[in-house]
């Protein structure tokens, strides 16, 4: 966000707009177009790329991934997935992206006192918002 004094635009919601009522605007369509997005602008065939969260937008972006054949490493806290396969593709700690080098993460947790402990956990491992993790919810 860029701090600005002056109204931009003046948002108007209502029950019947578009944005509410178009497929188009769905949840998934919107991760379609930033993974679309973030391989052809920030990905970096030659790093690690790791999905961080097992839900449902996790889930999403390993299935697109996975049709697209871009290798990928799948890591969650959740000790009850840890070490299952979903989509052919194991679960693996959060813990193996220290192991990684320079690995590129897309962040799929919505949950905002868990992406703080995430930016935290990568930012120890010397990783930086943009250029080594994205958040994608």
């Amino acid at each position: 966000c860029l701090p600005c004094e002056e109204v931009l635009h003046m948002w108007r919601d209502y029950e019947t707009r578009t944005s509410r009522t178009s497929e188009h605007y769905a949840q998934n369509y919107f991760l379609d177009l930033k993974l679309h997005y973030f391989l052809k602008l920030d990905w970096q065939s030659n790093r690690p790329l790791v999905i961080w969260g097992a839900g449902s937008k996790g889930k999403t972006l390993a299935k697109l991934l996975s049709k697209q054949k871009i290798p990928f490493y799948w890591v969650c806290d959740n000790p009850n997935k840890i070490g299952k396969k979903i989509y052919g593709q194991s679960l693996r700690s959060y813990t193996e992206i220290g192991k990684m080098k320079k690995p590129q993460s897309i962040i799929t947790v919505a949950n905002t006192e868990a992406q703080k402990q995430i930016r935290d956990f990568l930012e120890d491992h010397s990783q930086q918002d943009i250029s080594d993790f994205f958040f994608f919810c």
